[in-house]
């Protein structure tokens, strides 16, 4: 048995579950969010709890029990408290600025890069160099903040870009000047 999937999803006050078929809606305080599982799980709601089984000990099946699983409770998570990436900016004259519905990342390029945050995803900047990434939708937070990575990945000499907070760049030693 998967060890995640085994384990039941439970409800929290203020959030409704609503199964129709492969059709998984969770609203809560925060919002919203349906999606389509697996056709081959079976999902259960009795109080207040939801749970995943699968039909056989296929390969295929036992991997689609922990994600099944792992999808509902993402759902619950989001609609509740919420998710957050922040991502911080190394550099000098590397900054962000807040622009209505994105941001504006100004990393090293002759041109600054203008992001538009898509919907259900809020894009913040705390300080110049610290931007945050909010949203109920965790696959939709963690692929904007990719995204903005994306735009100047942290290099390795310098260590300059943008990585997540609390990211772990390797560094590099650069060239050894002089003849040998």
């Amino acid at each position: 048995m998967s060890r995640i999937g085994r384990m039941p999803v439970v409800v929290p006050d203020g959030v409704t579950v609503t199964l129709d078929g492969q059709t998984c809606a969770v609203k809560g305080p925060k919002g919203e969010l349906k999606r389509t599982l697996p056709d081959e799980m079976k999902i259960e709601l009795k109080d207040g709890i939801v749970t995943v089984e699968r039909p056989t000990d296929a390969g295929r099946h036992r991997a689609l029990h922990g994600l099944t699983r792992s999808l509902v409770n993402n759902m619950v998570e989001g609609v509740t408290k919420g998710f957050t990436k922040q991502l911080e900016i190394i550099g000098v004259g590397y900054k962000a600025e807040s622009r209505p519905g994105g941001v504006r990342l100004v990393v090293g390029y002759s041109h600054p890069v203008d992001y538009e945050a898509p919907k259900g995803v809020t894009i913040s900047v705390e300080t110049p160099t610290l931007v945050k990434v909010e949203g109920i939708d965790k696959e939709k937070v963690g692929q904007v903040a990719a995204d903005l990575r994306r735009v100047r990945p942290p290099e390795p000499y310098k260590g300059k870009g943008i990585r997540y907070q609390g990211e772990q760049v390797r560094r590099k030693a650069g060239k050894t000047g002089g003849k040998a």
